[in-house]
């Protein structure tokens, strides 16, 4: 069974920092890219981030640049999203999901996908 377990999220003061992690089980972790998008009410759903690690590629969105990290942990199956100098306009739930890479093509097509954790940022 394929499972990708989002956590980390919750509620944060604008300016402050999470770290999401998504744990990556069912799936050789190499033959994915891992993508974190957010959903907000009333806003498009937008690709934050990726990692692929087969040719070490990564993607922020241009909103996120300069404040959001992502980075893996093969040995854990993990992917982590750092996030600081968080804004209120940040506030979404957050989703991983496996896709085939970070080009811009493929962000949107996923193949599995978690339930999502909270980010909460208040002004």
């Amino acid at each position: 069974e394929v499972q990708l377990v989002e956590s980390g999220g919750g509620l944060v003061q604008a300016g402050g920092s999470l770290r999401l992690s998504c744990e990556v089980s069912g799936i050789t972790f190499d033959d994915y890219a891992i993508v974190w998008f957010r959903e907000a009410p009333g806003k498009e759903r937008l690709g934050v981030s990726c990692v692929d690690d087969s040719d070490g590629s990564t993607y922020y969105a241009d909103s996120v640049k300069g404040r959001f990290t992502i980075s893996s942990d093969n040995a854990k199956n993990t992917v982590y999203l750092q996030m600081n100098s968080l804004k209120p306009e940040d506030t979404a739930a957050y989703h991983c999901a496996a896709v085939f890479s970070c080009h811009t093509d493929y962000l949107y097509e996923y193949d599995y996908w978690g339930q999502g954790t909270q980010v909460t940022v208040s002004s």
